[in-house]
């Protein structure tokens, strides 16, 4: 039995894990959020790591107001690289594996293909170096790792893109919505899956990964999908450009990921974007 720790449990991923985990009886599961452990102690992450006896860490845990980030570099940076070497640090010490979340953001967003996971990064705001910097501390420190790179994510649960198109398309009869930054959504579920396929796989190839649904859109899209399939009729959604988008921080324009190499390595049958959405639409109008 593998006594796996998950931290940032009450976000949106560590929330779906939580859920698909009483299905996997073969594993003990440790869930933790700030209350339980504060991973930029680095003292207590490697006493709370070998006192638990982990087996996998999957870091769930970040600073993700990519805005607020803008003028919060300290904690955003201590959370999202600090707190990132804090965990590889513990995960070595014992023999432990760790599994990191990190985003598109890494990527400059200029391209004009599908991004592979050995293409230059280049990120464009402090959310996106800071997330970087944490890729490159968990290598340097921990090589027994896996980092999955994933974009737009959304579930039933925490504030997402989905959540707020429907509260707003039920509140107003207008909203902008970007319509030049290209994506691929993903759904936390799916993400989750792929996370205890890999742990079940006892197939453990260190690396970084891209992962997110399949298929393409822009926000734009995304909004017009989402009214579309929760029924909302009545909140006309109007296309602007990125620029005419009063944000602190830069979005990428382009940030397609390629997820060749997940499928190759771990036989990962990734759902259509529009699939996965219409299942936590779903879930959402109960």
């Amino acid at each position: 039995m593998s006594t796996i720790l998950i931290t940032g449990a009450n976000g949106q991923l560590g929330y779906e894990i939580r859920l698909q985990s009483v299905n996997k009886t073969s594993h003990k599961f440790i869930f933790t959020d700030i209350e339980d452990l504060d991973i930029t102690d680095a003292i207590a992450v490697s006493r709370f790591v070998t006192d638990k006896s982990i087996d996998f860490i999957v870091n769930c845990a970040a600073y993700t107001a990519v805005d607020k980030a803008e003028d919060d570099l300290e904690l955003c940076h201590r959370i999202n690289a600090f707190a990132v070497k804090n965990l590889a640090q513990a995960a070595r010490q014992i023999g432990a594996k760790m599994i990191h979340i990190s985003t598109d953001y890494v990527y400059s967003g200029t391209n004009y293909k599908p991004y592979l996971e050995e293409d230059l990064t280049g990120p464009r705001s402090v959310y996106g170096k800071t997330k970087l910097e944490g890729e490159k501390l968990l290598f340097e420190t921990c090589e027994d790792s896996l980092v999955l790179r994933t974009s737009w994510l959304y579930s039933p649960y925490g504030n997402n893109f989905v959540k707020t198109m429907m509260r707003l398309g039920a509140e107003r009869n207008e909203l902008s919505v970007v319509a030049d930054q290209i994506g691929s959504p993903t759904y936390a579920a799916d993400l989750a899956g792929v996370i205890l396929s890999i742990i079940d796989s006892r197939k453990f190839v260190p690396g970084i990964y891209n992962y997110s649904n399949e298929g393409i859109c822009s926000w734009y899209d995304f909004a017009k999908t989402i009214h579309r399939m929760s029924g909302i009729d009545t909140c006309n959604v109007v296309p602007i450009a990125g620029a005419d988008y009063k944000a602190k921080a830069e979005r990428p324009f382009y940030s397609v990921m390629n997820k060749k190499k997940i499928k190759n390595i771990y036989g990962v049958e990734i759902p259509w974007w529009e699939d996965s959405l219409l299942k936590c639409i779903r879930i959402l109008m109960k």
